[in-house]
């Protein structure tokens, strides 16, 4: 079969969207020294500093790609839910987003942790956090979507977590780095491919 090229300066990945469509059994919360802080429409510039802290080794760009105006709306709608993962000494070291601006429905629209609390236990207990928050009275349907330039380990958390598959898509796009939202180095793991200068 052949393949399909990406062009130089571009990226392509394999997207999974997952959903959960029953509440899961009740559980103990796993222990952890972090805390959830909420955030009430914090400023474009606070959001974006967090999200390349968490995201940056995942590539994570669409909301700085975003225009001013249509990032400050989601942040201040009230069905969407912005949390700060918070270390003992109070710094910001991962994000919850959830999305309820569908009726019935809460999407984990962003869920991370900086690398550095990775294998720790702590995504077990940001994500029984999620679950414990987004499963609310309405909601009849949780979903997520990972990536492949996600962390190799997030579309089986996901799974284990109680997610079950339902969709992939390949998506391209120009590469952040090359377009500056995110700087050359990040995502060492990712080959950068410029294109020739004209």
């Amino acid at each position: 079969m052949p393949l399909d090229p990406v062009p130089a300066g571009q990226l392509a990945a394999v997207v999974t969207s997952l959903e959960m469509r029953a509440r899961p059994r009740p559980a103990p919360m796993p222990a952890s020294p972090l805390r959830l802080v909420r955030w009430t429409a914090p400023t474009n510039d606070a959001y974006r500093t967090l999200f390349r802290r968490v995201g940056s080794p995942w590539l994570w760009f669409s909301r700085l790609a975003m225009a001013e105006e249509e990032l400050a709306t989601i942040l201040a709608d009230p069905a969407v839910e912005l949390f700060a993962v918070a270390d003992p000494r109070g710094i910001e070291v991962g994000m919850l987003e959830l999305d309820f601006r569908r009726p019935g429905e809460c999407e984990i629209a962003f869920l991370g942790l900086v690398p550095d609390l990775a294998g720790q236990g702590h995504g077990r207990w940001l994500m029984a956090n999620a679950l414990a928050m987004g499963w609310r009275a309405g909601v009849e349907r949780m979903w997520v979507h990972t990536c492949t330039l996600d962390h190799p380990g997030a579309l089986a958390f996901y799974r284990r977590s109680g997610f079950t598959p339902y969709a992939l898509a390949v998506e391209t796009f120009a590469d952040p780095r090359i377009a500056g939202l995110l700087p050359r180095d990040a995502a060492p793991h990712v080959p950068l491919i410029a294109p020739d200068p004209a």
